[in-house]
């Protein structure tokens, strides 16, 4: 059993040497301890997804964080940015897009929008955001009125109505 135990100690920390590498450097830290060793710590690492159901019955998963999960060629990806988590709520006359993005203060956020896409950044020294929403209905992005509270930034659009796009056309 020791001989197991010193073999997984072994394999653990050649995986972890393998990863260090791999880690964004902002996300890696050396503290130095009361007894003048180094530590290192390395993170945050968030992953998490958000399941809503659609206007169609049908379920919407968003993910959020810094690291992606799917696997390329083996290897899991992790960004120095967090995606935070965003929800977005029609009604007949509104679009609300709801985000997550706790740690920064209102000043640090920087929100652009389209007719249909809304981006979200933020960048702080201790913490980094970064968020493209495409939109399912045309919002007007000069009507936004947004508010941050708690972590939580909500900004409401009005709706653009849809136009009548069809003409009429005799048929010879």
């Amino acid at each position: 059993m020791d001989e197991f135990m010193k073999e997984m100690e072994k394999m653990f920390g050649e995986s972890m040497k393998e990863l260090e590498g791999k880690v964004p450097k902002e996300l890696v830290r050396e503290i130095k301890l009361p007894d003048g060793s180094v530590r290192k710590e390395w993170g945050p690492f968030v992953y998490g997804y958000s399941v809503t159901i659609g206007p169609e019955g049908k379920p919407i998963m968003r993910e959020f964080g810094n690291v992606n999960p799917s696997l390329i060629g083996g290897k899991l990806s992790l960004k120095h940015e967090r995606e935070p988590l965003v929800d977005v709520i029609s009604s007949d006359d509104e679009v609300k897009v709801i985000a997550e993005i706790p740690g920064v203060s209102k000043e640090h956020i920087k929100v652009t929008a389209t007719e249909n896409n809304i981006t979200l950044d933020t960048e702080t020294p201790e913490r980094k955001y970064h968020k493209e929403t495409e939109l399912t209905d045309t919002i007007d992005p000069n009507s936004a009125k947004s508010t941050y509270k708690n972590g939580i930034l909500e900004i409401t659009f009005k709706r653009k109505k849809k136009k009548e796009s069809g003409v009429s056309i005799k048929v010879e």
